[in-house]
């Protein structure tokens, strides 16, 4: 089924996006190594997919059921636009580069179900507030245990970093199962994929973009927006995992990368907004406000070329 490259170049591009991110703000507080991060990661995002990854594929089969035509025309248009993202080191939505094409696809051929895109547009909105609002609460909640327990400066520093380690896992379990629909729900349904190997093939795909190209955009949100410490960044990280998990459980693919700035958002509101580096700030903003519109001005060109092809 050649419309599946299609499928994996996305998860290639998700995986150099969003994937890394839940390990960003640990590698660039440097307790751990860009190296260890990606292959945790790698292990992780898999094992989530697969665990748990079939909630998210029911959503977007439900969103927009379509061919294996128009689920390449989805998979190229979102992760051309997530690659471009990714080359001007801009952590975005993937949820929101494939949505945005399945909703052009969906209008053109009168078959859009309303319903779950409020229901998705809505988790959108609550994502980044959630991750925020998680920060402040585990902030002041991990820090009074840590006063409790006097740890001494070799344990605490220690301890942070294993904290890390294994948030940043967490947090790649919850990604591999949340963000795993993005890259090849499209095509699970009659005729293509089973739920079961569309969340193989898409996590493995997701993997390949997080061992290549992922480094880069880590730095954007884990060094760039806020000036994070070691804490700072086990609390993010956490917080966004959290968040994205929740919505894995619900069934809804939402974007790690919106998770993650909101959760550092999250720090810099508790240490003073003229923390948060406002430049970088408005260009991550740009990025997921022009995410959609442009996936869909892709998938509308990629769809008149099938017409004239005569592949619809």
């Amino acid at each position: 089924m050649w419309q599946l490259s299609s499928g994996i170049f996305l998860g290639w591009s998700l995986g150099a996006n969003d994937a890394s991110n839940v390990f960003g703000t640990a590698v660039a507080s440097r307790m751990v190594k860009f190296t260890t991060a990606a292959a945790l990661c790698s292990l992780f995002v898999v094992l989530g997919a697969l665990l748990e990854g079939q909630g998210g594929i029911d959503t977007y089969q439900r969103l927009s059921p379509m061919s294996a035509n128009l689920a390449f025309i989805v998979g190229l248009s979102a992760g051309a636009t997530v690659a471009l993202m990714s080359y001007w080191r801009l952590p975005v939505s993937t949820s929101q580069a494939v949505v945005g094409a399945l909703v052009l696809i969906g209008l053109i051929q009168s078959d859009l179900n309303a319903s779950s895109l409020l229901k998705v547009v809505l988790c959108w909105v609550g994502t980044p507030i959630g991750a925020a609002l998680a920060t402040i609460l585990l902030y002041y909640t991990v820090g009074k245990l840590l006063n409790l327990l006097y740890p001494t400066l070799f344990m605490f520093d220690r301890g942070l970093r294993w904290s890390l380690i294994l948030a940043g896992s967490y947090g790649a379990y919850a990604l591999g199962a949340n963000n795993v629909a993005n890259v090849t729900g499209a095509f699970a349904g009659p005729g293509m994929l089973s739920p079961l190997q569309a969340c193989l093939i898409g996590s493995l795909a997701i993997t390949l973009g997080i061992l290549t190209y992922s480094q880069k955009v880590m730095y954007t949100v884990g060094r760039d927006l806020v000036h994070l410490d070691a804490y700072t960044a086990f609390i993010s990280i956490l917080s966004a995992a959290v968040t994205v998990h929740v919505y894995a459980i619900i069934g809804v693919p939402v974007s790690t990368s919106q998770a993650i700035v909101g959760a550092v958002l999250g720090i810099g509101i508790l240490k003073g907004t003229r923390t948060i580096h406002s430049r970088t700030l408005w260009k991550i903003l740009f990025g997921w406000i022009g995410t959609p519109a442009i996936s869909a001005g892709v998938a509308f060109g990629v769809y008149q070329l099938f017409l004239l092809l005569k592949l619809i």
